[in-house]
Parts: C-alpha cells; structure tokens; sequence
C-alpha cells in the first residue's frame, strides 16, 4: 500500500516505524505504529488477498472476458507484494495467456523487512519462493519480464503524480489504507483519474464498501456490486466498466 505523503516522515524514519506481526490465517502483514494501521487485514492477510483480488478481481475477470489473453493490471500500491505473488502464481498456472502487471509504492520496503515476511512459507512452491524475492530486486520504473507470460513494471511514486493512459488496463486492484487513514486517496477525483485507466469491460476491485465510495463509483459510471468480503469483513466493492 501506498503511504500518504503528508502522513509519513521520510523513508528512513517510516521503515522504523513498520513492525511484522501475525493475522488470523497464519500470514503476516505489517503494522505502521505511527498510523496504527495494518498493510492487510489482521483476520488473514492471506485469505483476504486471495478473495478480494484474485478470487473476485482477477478471476471474475477472466471468468466474464473469456476470451481476453492480454490482461493488463493496475495495482495501487505494491505494499508486501502479496497480491502480485499471488497474480503470479495465476499466471503460472495460465500459460496461456499473458499478464502485463503495473504497480505504484512510495515507500518501497527495505530487503529486511520484506525477509521477516512468511509468505514463502506459506506459498510452499520453490518457484514461486524464489519469484518473490526477484520482484521486489528487479529495478524500479522499468518494464521486467519474470515469466514469459508475465511482465512487471514497479513505479516508485504517488497516485497523485502518476499518470496512464486511459482506457489502459483490465483490472484494478486498489488497495490503498483505509478512508478513514487515506482520505487524499479515495477522493472523487483521484477514483476519476483511476476509474479512467479502465477499458471497456474493466474491473476496479477493492476490500472498502464505503457507502462514498459506492456512489463515486455509480457517478463515474461503473456499476457497482456489493461482495461479502473475507473473514472479518462483512462487505467489499466490486465495479465494473459498462462495455
């Protein structure tokens, strides 16, 4: 997840402040003591990537674009990786098709954190243990091909400066901090600006279901589904771009 620029000190003093703890599935995720927010949720960091990203994002996706071979995603932000490794392990399993992956952080996390992360544990394939720690050394604002069907561009910056054109990708994973801990972030002209990366048929996915958020999305546009959400959370937002 991204930090909000105004909330954090600089990135020295912001990595001193991350503590990895335990979520209810056995995975960690990080706590910024400062904000006294988690990077992913402290039922299952895990069980939550698995269905609000993949489960009911990319899967759906696919599962109503048949036919669509050329996924390209849009993630905000990089975080812990967690959601990426996991694309990965999509891709593998789908030759077939082929996956172009942007992603933003502002505050990339230094290589001893990202090590105290079990992940690798828990992914319990060697390739993809090994692919996990490749993409977070891959070089920043370039495009990288870790698989043949996956290629990986990280960007070190803000949403507010980034810029795509639109109707560019197939599917958003937003997975900003909380509203309440994040608000520049889920304004109605940053979802504008996002929404507008979607192509026709896009999915914009995310674990909020602010009752703001739902309307912001129905006024940009997208119709707006109501999901249960992972455990813990009653409820997550699914929207999709009419074609």
């Amino acid at each position: 997840m991204i930090p909000a620029t105004s909330a954090f000190p600089p990135e020295a003093t912001a990595m001193q402040n991350l503590k990895v703890i335990d979520t209810g599935d056995g995975s960690h995720t990080l706590l910024n003591l400062e904000m006294d927010e988690t990077y992913h949720s402290r039922h299952g960091a895990l069980r939550e990537s698995q269905h609000v990203f993949i489960s009911q994002g990319l899967e759906y996706l696919l599962s109503s674009q048949p036919d669509l071979q050329n996924i390209r995603i849009f993630e905000m932000g990089l975080g812990t990786g967690l959601n990426l490794i996991l694309t990965i392990a999509h891709a593998l399993q789908h030759p077939e098709r082929a996956f172009q992956y942007t992603t933003l952080e502002a505050f990339p996390l230094k290589q001893e954190i990202i090590r105290e992360l079990n992940y690798l544990d828990l992914l319990e394939n060697e390739q993809l243990q090994k692919l996990f720690h490749q993409v977070h050394t891959l070089a920043w604002e370039e495009k990288q091909e870790v698989l043949s069907n996956f290629s990986l561009t990280k960007r070190e910056q803000t949403l507010e400066n980034f810029t795509m054109s639109e109707n560019n990708c197939d599917l958003v994973y937003y997975d900003a901090f909380a509203p309440n801990k994040q608000p520049e972030l889920w304004s109605f002209e940053i979802l504008k600006k996002v929404c507008g990366f979607l192509s026709a048929g896009g999915v914009f996915v995310t674990y909020s279901a602010k009752g703001q958020l739902k309307r912001d999305l129905r006024t940009l546009g997208l119709v707006v589904e109501t999901l249960p959400g992972p455990p813990g959370k009653a409820e997550m937002v699914r929207a999709s771009k009419p074609r």
